[in-house]
């Protein structure tokens, strides 16, 4: 009987054993302030997946810029000192230039989910950098300019920038020094606020939203139409942590995060239009480009970033690189 019972006992403990290991987590950082909408949606996404993956797969988010630098992010999650990273792709571009397709693109992540494009991102996300693209989130969501003083424009009317502070970063460089041939002045998200509030800069590339979440209108008083990009914003995982999951916590994350792709973009959406109501009301002005000017101003901004794209891809050819396809698959001509 004792030895019964000792095999009893030695059953269950292995039992319990194996059902705690059975939940797996992984480790996760942001790359914007929590209070960003951003940040927002991913935290979504990571409550959807624990709440789906409760006894299988769990997210830990350790925070965001202040756990580790934004910039250092893409690195850390390559090295595995962190398992997941939302982030810009722009901020890892000089080791996987064809995000830049995703920048260009006036596509979403649903239709570049179903016509295979999400597919060679990742492909070539763990031929390059040995981490696993899982999805596209909050895409649909463009770029414009916003000004502080109100913008002025030449006999053509195109927009002069003789002059401005303009706020850049890797996101939109190549359009503002290649076409508007604009001096600019690289600084991060966190340290745009008190560049406003000091003089620094005067003007900035931002997305449609998120303006009145940092604060930015308090010192920007104008919006330049049309808006130009999309927003390169994923999740990526460090490779050997993704392989190393089961397969039913694989298919949690994968499925959660397509549903969030379509979920972001529609939220987003919303959002926006909120925002430039908000802003409407708070007295942001309008200034539209039209014409010649409008029509050179997107082809510029789509132009210069694909031939970066072209460009870093020549010097550095990865196993899927694949210029016209990816443009194939991440711009319609006929969406413009």
């Amino acid at each position: 009987m004792r030895m019964q019972l000792l095999g009893g006992v030695c059953a269950v403990a292995t039992l319990a054993g194996a059902t705690a290991q059975a939940q797996q987590t992984i480790t996760a950082v942001h790359a914007f302030p929590e209070t960003l909408i951003y940040t927002q949606s991913f935290l979504s996404f990571v409550d959807a997946v624990n709440a789906a993956g409760e006894g299988v797969i769990q997210i830990d988010v350790r925070g965001g810029p202040e756990a580790i630098g934004m910039f250092q992010q893409p690195d850390a999650v390559r090295d595995g000192i962190v398992d997941m990273v939302y982030t810009p792709g722009s901020f890892y571009g000089g080791t996987v230039p064809e995000k830049d397709a995703l920048v260009a693109s006036n596509l979403t992540a649903i239709e570049t989910r179903e016509n295979g494009g999400i597919a060679l991102i990742d492909q070539l996300h763990r031929e390059r950098m040995g981490v696993m693209y899982l999805g596209w989130f909050d895409s649909g969501v463009c770029y414009n300019l916003w000004t502080r003083d109100e913008p002025t424009f030449d006999a053509e009317g195109n927009l002069e920038v003789d002059g401005l502070r303009l706020r850049g970063n890797a996101v939109y460089n190549a359009f503002f020094t290649n076409y508007l041939e604009a001096q600019v002045i690289d600084l991060p998200t966190g340290d745009v606020y008190s560049a406003l509030q000091n003089g620094v800069v005067d003007a900035t590339g931002w997305t449609q939203i998120g303006l009145i979440d940092l604060r930015w209108n308090e010192f920007l008083n104008y919006r330049i139409e049309p808006c130009f990009f999309s927003t390169d914003l994923g999740v990526i995982i460090n490779l050997e942590t993704w392989d190393g999951l089961t397969p039913e916590a694989q298919q949690i994350l994968q499925d959660t995060a397509i549903q969030h792709e379509i979920d972001s973009v529609n939220a987003l959406r919303t959002k926006r239009d909120e925002d430039f109501a908000a802003l409407d009301e708070a007295g942001m002005q309008v200034v539209e480009l039209e014409g010649e000017a409008r029509t050179n101003y997107l082809a510029a901004a789509r132009t210069t970033t694909w031939d970066r794209m072209r460009e870093l891809m020549e010097e550095n050819p990865a196993p899927s690189s694949d210029y016209d396809r990816l443009i194939e698959l991440f711009y319609d001509p006929s969406a413009d």
